[in-house]
């Protein structure tokens, strides 16, 4: 492409849309906000007088038949994530689609068959992948680290999540007339936590450590917390555990610990609304020293919009996960559901269905 920014359209106008994906945009060093699209009229047009895009939309369908339009953003609920990608591969739009990338197998898979048929770049927002913390500790494990031995990662959502983020966020604005799922998404929290945020700690640790070939879970919910203590078999035979836990008695709580033949490393990463880089150290046996790297930049949201368009635009390698990694992310969730329903190991090729 001889253009030198991607012009995106982002479907759906709220939180996420307004907490991220706007600003993301709209800062973006190769990327403009070129258009908006939802079904609220009110939410849209208060939207495109905050963040002044070229267009916007009320018709899905209209807004992918715009020739100048080259990238969508799928920001809506999960359960529209796989038709809004399908409309927008088959208009021969890019997609960067907000995780998770489906509620089931079957259509993860019938929509890779898409991206395939397409051509075009797919990419699920596990923004995470561009935290500079997570990106040093990956090169060190990738070009030193040598072979991993264990892995432990943990995300647990807080008590007081909300209260923290609302002093940070955007003002969110809401609208009776936007578009809802069938069923209310924090109606069964079991399946909202795994979906919001078990999807990120499966793939950190698959960013890490490679393909994952077997889990086996115990769920407990206990005092309104819903805690996932989660055995891990990676192809490469390390050994993992996940914690996943909404929501603890305490401030967010999210990191890792990762054992290699020539190192090791620590990480804590914070809740994602303070735009704060990891703290990462890590440990080199050669000289018997760690370091910490800063991560000044900590717009992870706007530095994955970034990465997305230049792959597009220069033709770069994906840095962000493809639409195997959001499959392989659901296959886990599946396989996790599986072992805790049954109290055994369980294999992810022997899963289907959805959530």
């Amino acid at each position: 492409m001889s253009q030198t920014k991607l012009n995106i359209g982002v479907l759906g106008c709220g939180p996420i849309a307004q907490a991220g994906h706007f600003e993301s945009c709209t800062k973006a060093k190769n990327a403009r906000l070129y258009a908006i699209c939802d079904v609220a009229t009110d939410l849209r047009e208060r939207m495109a007088a905050t963040h002044a895009p070229e267009k916007a939309f009320d018709d899905y369908a209209a807004m992918l038949a715009d020739p100048n339009l080259d990238a969508v953003i799928i920001a809506t609920a999960d359960a529209f994530h796989v038709q809004a990608s399908i409309m927008a591969l088959q208009a021969g739009k890019h997609v960067l689609c907000e995780k998770p990338l489906a509620m089931g197998l079957e259509e993860s898979e019938a929509l890779a068959g898409v991206v395939a048929a397409s051509g075009k770049l797919f990419q699920v927002g596990h923004m995470k992948r561009y935290d500079l913390g997570l990106q040093e500790a990956k090169t060190f494990i990738d070009t030193e680290m040598g072979e991993i031995v264990a892995l432990k990662a943990w995300y647990c959502d807080s008590t007081h999540r909300y209260a923290m983020t609302d002093a940070v966020q955007p003002l969110i604005v809401k609208s009776a007339q936007a578009r809802k799922p069938a069923q209310d998404p924090k109606s069964d929290l079991a399946r909202y936590y795994m979906l919001a945020h078990g999807s990120h700690l499966i793939d950190t640790a698959r960013y890490f450590a490679g393909d994952i070939v077997a889990v086996q879970a115990r769920l407990s919910k206990d005092k309104g917390m819903y805690c996932w203590f989660v055995d891990v078999e990676f192809a490469s035979g390390t050994l993992g555990h996940l914690d996943l836990t909404g929501a603890v008695r305490m401030d967010w709580h999210e990191g890792f610990q990762i054992y290699g033949q020539n190192g090791s490393v620590i990480g804590e990463t914070f809740n994602p609304w303070y735009y704060k880089t990891s703290e990462v150290d890590i440990f080199r046996e050669r000289d018997g020293a760690s370091y910490r790297p800063l991560g000044a930049d900590g717009h992870f949201y706007r530095r994955q919009v970034e990465g997305f368009a230049d792959a597009i635009l220069n033709g770069t390698p994906q840095t962000g996960a493809g639409i195997e990694d959001g499959i392989a992310s659901v296959r886990a969730m599946l396989a996790i559901a599986r072992s805790v329903a049954e109290g055994r190991k369980v294999r992810l090729d022997e899963v289907s269905g959805a959530l």
